[in-house]
């Protein structure tokens, strides 16, 4: 999925790493160089390596319950992992099999008056519903969700002892209940009695959006040694559909023959690739080699016609038989590494790959490293690499039209693909092409005395040709003509249209800086402690691209709201400070996170100057613009080994009850929809649950 919401992220296609259960993991490995000379797209800034468990001594069982101090949010999980012995030369299945689910929580703001229709507290015919609904019904807070998944890691050895055959896999299904803004009776009507008994006072509505998610996975190997050569060759198929539903909603224009459940749509996609992998050590000399085949397959289905009729259901207007797509691409890669080690203490390495998709068209990206060993004190290393990103196939063919609140009024905004000729040809918008970027990295690990290690890290990485989703282009404000933006609007009977296209240049830089100290003795435990710190900025280089024809009519397609969500929305700093001491059976964990300040940025919502009943508002953007302040988030864990098999533990994960800055408008409603949100969604810098406690039990037989 294609993350479109005017959020931090926007425009992104992120990886879920809840499709891999964490019981299955044995260990995390993290390579902070830029690596997409070794490993193609979407390396631009290091690896994460999940390493599963093979082989372990105990089955493992645990049980994981919490809710939040307000009562709500309550969650509930269990997962199994465990392993048997394939014959008796050391193969091996790994299996893990877990559920969890949690329930919806509510912070809701609570106005008390719905200012977004004008509609006050004190109005004669709408007071009762407000006083009874101060929070105008809203449900904002994290979703329900049922999710169950299982994975298998398995290995089978030769004869000979001189490789193995390995498989591993999985699949999640995922069950997920969202809330849209809720429909007041002064805002959607329902003569049809469709979502109230007739005779009983119609008290509004409140749709639900509900994600059904299958993801699977599996990779089927073997790897051996031929001619002196360590080989390894794999194929692997990977998936994620979603399908959607639109509930307790209707669809005006259909009248009392809208359904209230709507089949708004799907979309899924699949990657199949094969890997073949060569490398060998000569004396002082690493060489390696390898080449990868892939195609990728994204599709879109069209909602049920119910759905997407005149306005559409409430909320979300199902996908049109226009948005309904499969896209496919294919490409492939071939790489090779080398390394030279002329000292014990000196290295220097470097690589090449190159990589040809069948819709753009071809890369070279290479990088250099070396390291200079200090011994058992530490080490040195520093790397310069080229990179790239390929724009994904949900970039450039996601199309649909959403429901928007924007300047106090209601409206349909639709999202063109890249291939539309409205977007091509009408608008002008060159064909997406990959990402490219220049990474430096830098670091020094360093053990100046016994248990105590540093770690000090610098990166740089400059990204071209940035694919970004752009804000709302909509009209001019000149009602006396229609410029050929305009024209595109209503001919589509929207007030505004989004695409994707490369536009902005970015650069950012940051530190990442690890203490640690381990095994000092206090009275008759054991005291470790790490304090690990992340600053960085990204900034903006450059002009914004903006295609001729909208620059021509003075359109600004990604404005200071949508830059801020790239330099501004996420903390620029982040610092952790861990501490943990055991005493005999008991281990107590405190963990302190500061995270940094954010701001949100403004464009024109359609208010600057308005007078609202108290003078004027601000004609310039930057005095709705709001700055919310760093905070730390505490968290306080307590484990018991009762026996060598059983243990237990209980958490306060935000022991204060910390929550974000709350919204200020400055007078603004738009900002926060008439007071329906108390905290920043355009910005983000941890939850607004405020505290969860939890608890867990662990068996090993």
């Amino acid at each position: 999925m294609v993350y479109i919401n005017d959020t931090p992220g926007k425009g992104e296609v992120g990886v879920d790493l809840k499709s891999i259960p964490a019981a299955a993991i044995s260990r995390i490995e993290v390579l902070r160089d830029g690596a997409s000379a070794q490993y193609g797209s979407d390396a631009i800034a290091g690896v994460i390596n999940m390493v599963l468990n093979k082989n372990v001594e105990y089955t493992t069982v645990n049980v994981t319950s919490g809710i939040t101090t307000e009562g709500d949010g309550f969650k509930l999980g269990a997962d199994v992992n465990t392993s048997i012995n394939l014959g008796d030369n050391g193969g091996y299945l790994n299996l893990t099999v877990g559920y969890y689910q949690q329930e919806e929580t509510n912070r809701a703001g609570t106005p008390g008056d719905d200012v977004l229709f004008g509609v006050s507290a004190d109005d004669p015919t709408w007071s009762s519903w407000l006083s009874s609904n101060p929070d105008l019904g809203m449900t904002v807070g994290q979703p329900k969700l049922n999710k169950a998944d299982i994975f298998i890691n398995a290995g089978v050895p030769f004869k000979n002892g001189k490789g193995e055959f390995y498989t591993f896999g999985g699949f999640t299904y995922r069950k997920g209940k969202s809330f849209a803004l809720y429909r007041p009776p002064y805002w959607v009507s329902d003569p049809s009695n469709l979502l109230h008994e007739a005779g009983t006072e119609y008290q509004g509505f409140q749709p639900t959006f509900e994600t059904d998610v299958r993801d699977n996975n599996a990779t089927v190997g073997v790897k051996g040694e031929v001619l002196g050569f360590d080989v390894d060759l794999s194929g692997t198929y990977g998936r994620n559909a979603i399908d959607y539903e639109v509930n307790n909603s209707l669809n005006v224009d259909l009248g009392a023959n809208s359904p209230t459940s709507f089949d708004v749509g799907a979309y899924s996609f699949s990657n199949t690739l094969a890997n073949l992998d060569f490398s060998r050590i000569l004396g002082q000399v690493s060489i390696a080699f390898g080449a990868e085949i892939k195609e990728e397959r994204f599709t879109a289905e069209a909602g049920e016609p119910a759905s997407y009729f005149g306005g559409g259901a409430q909320s979300f207007p199902g996908l049109q038989p226009a948005n309904a797509v499969i896209a496919k691409r294919s490409n492939f890669g071939v790489y090779g590494d080398l390394e030279w080690e002329p000292t014990e203490q000196f290295l220097i390495g470097g690589a090449i790959r190159y990589e040809d998709f069948s819709d753009f068209g071809d890369n070279v990206s290479w990088k250099v490293n070396g390291r200079y060993s200090l011994g058992e004190k530490g080490a040195l290393r520093a790397s310069y690499s080229t990179g790239f990103r390929a724009p994904s196939l949900h970039q450039i063919y996601l199309s649909n039209i959403q429901t928007l609140v924007s300047g106090g009024t209601i409206s349909n905004q639709g999202t063109f693909n890249n291939v539309d000729p409205v977007i091509r040809e009408g608008l002008g918008v060159p064909q997406l092409t990959a990402e490219t970027s220049k990474n430096i990295s830098a670091g020094i690990t360093f053990e100046p005395i016994n248990n105590f290690t540093a770690s000090l890290d610098f990166y740089n990485v400059k990204v071209d040709d940035r694919v970004l989703f752009t804000g709302e282009i909509g009209n001019d404000g000149d009602d006396t003509t229609t410029n050929p933006i305009e024209q595109i609007l209503n001919d589509n009977s929207i007030t505004s249209l989004k695409f994707f296209v490369n536009a902005v240049n970015t650069n950012t830089t940051g530190v990442d800086v690890v203490l640690n100290y381990r095994n000092m003795k206090i009275g008759s435990g054991i005291f470790s402690a790490t304090l690990a710190a992340n600053f960085n900025e990204t900034k903006i280089e450059g002009q914004i691209d903006t295609p001729p024809l909208l620059a021509a009519n003075d359109y600004i397609i990604f404005n200071r709201k949508e830059q801020s969500r790239i330099t501004s929305a996420r903390p620029k700093s982040k610092v952790l400070l861990g501490l943990d001491y055991n005493i005999g059976k008991m281990n107590l964990a405190l963990n302190n996170t500061y995270f940094g300040e954010v701001s949100w940025m403004h464009s024109s919502n359609g208010l600057n100057g308005v007078d609202l009943g108290n003078g004027p508002l601000p004609t310039e953007d930057e005095a709705f613009d709001q700055t919310f302040a760093g905070k730390v988030i505490t968290d306080l864990i307590i484990g018991y080994d009762f026996t060598d098999k059983i243990s237990g533990s209980i958490s306060a994960n935000n022991l204060f009850n910390v929550y974000p800055d709350e919204i200020d408008t400055k007078g603004d409603f738009v900002t926060d929809l008439g007071g329906r949100f108390k905290y920043p969604w355009e910005v983000n810098q941890f939850g607004f649950n405020g505290t969860v406690i939890n608890a867990g039990l662990t068996f090993k037989f």
